[in-house]
């Protein structure tokens, strides 16, 4: 029998856990739920605008093509030739593919991305997030950018499953309604008084869009002559405030420090399943 000489055996260690640290944002961002009365009255008024519109994508289911063997190919050919009429009345009663009035389309903002999008260039009136989006990342970013152009937004229960089949689609996470909106601007004004205020602690001291709303509503009934010497007092005031805006006061501003976290990669240690290696076929 061979002996193991004393000192060759090695033992295998253990592989040290990566741990990443990140930086995390101190804060933490919910939705607030439009539930009750506010919710059915939302989505009935939606619904009730869409029907009376008609706005709706169509589009034409797709057919699987399967293989034909060279007898099925040779009866198509023979079939074809006495059913090119039949093909052609077929095809004008279809109906066109699409969206049924780009021109109502572009007044929206469906999906996530094409909100985050109109929201950036700040060209929402109102904003509606289903509760159904999973994970919550995926509209948790919207809270602050609605909240940063003072946009009204809440989440609603049910959306998805109310506007989507009426616009023809399969799911709508978030739908935005753009100021150039005509077609949907009573909607939006019985929607906007249902919707809680959002909760974001840096935009709670902010009346600037407030304030800037209030001069223009007022400036359309001023005469031109009245419109200059406003401006001039504007200009001579904002000057005055930037002066005034170097002394900042840091009162009401609290700072917090940020989380740390700690993110382990994989901690079920899940391996990938092997790929499969295509045969190949021999001619």
């Amino acid at each position: 029998m061979s002996v193991i000489p004393q000192g060759t055996a090695t033992l295998r260690k253990a592989k040290k856990i990566t741990v990443k640290t990140s930086l995390d944002n101190p804060f933490v961002f919910q939705w607030k739920t439009i539930d009750g009365e506010d919710m059915h009255f939302i989505l009935q008024t939606l619904e009730e605008r869409i029907k009376h519109i008609g706005l709706k994508k169509i589009e034409t289911p797709r057919k699987k093509k399967r293989s034909l063997t060279k007898k099925q190919m040779d009866r198509k050919c023979d079939a074809s030739t006495n059913e090119l009429p039949k093909e052609e009345e077929t095809e004008g009663h279809q109906q066109k593919t699409g969206w049924t009035d780009i021109s109502i389309r572009r007044q929206l903002a469906i999906g996530v991305n094409e909100v985050t999008k109109a929201l950036e260039k700040n060209e929402l009136l109102l904003l509606l997030v289903c509760k159904s989006a999973k994970p919550a990342m995926i509209t948790s970013h919207l809270i602050q950018l609605s909240a940063s152009r003072a946009t009204p937004a809440g989440q609603v229960p049910r959306l998805s499953e109310t506007v989507a089949p009426l616009l023809g689609l399969t799911s709508t996470l978030a739908l935005g309604f753009k100021k150039q909106s005509d077609k949907f601007t009573e909607a939006v004004e019985a929607i906007i008084p249902k919707i809680p205020a959002l909760e974001v602690p840096w935009f709670q001291y902010r009346t600037e869009e407030s304030v800037a709303h209030a001069h223009a509503d007022s400036s359309e009934s001023q005469e031109p002559e009245q419109l200059a010497e406003a401006l001039g007092d504007e200009l001579t005031s904002q000057k005055r405030k930037r002066r005034e805006s170097n002394q900042l006061d840091l009162s009401n501003v609290i700072l917090q420090p940020l989380k740390i976290k700690k993110i382990v990669p994989n901690p079920n240690k899940i391996k990938k399943p092997p790929r499969k290696k295509k045969k190949a076929f021999s001619a």
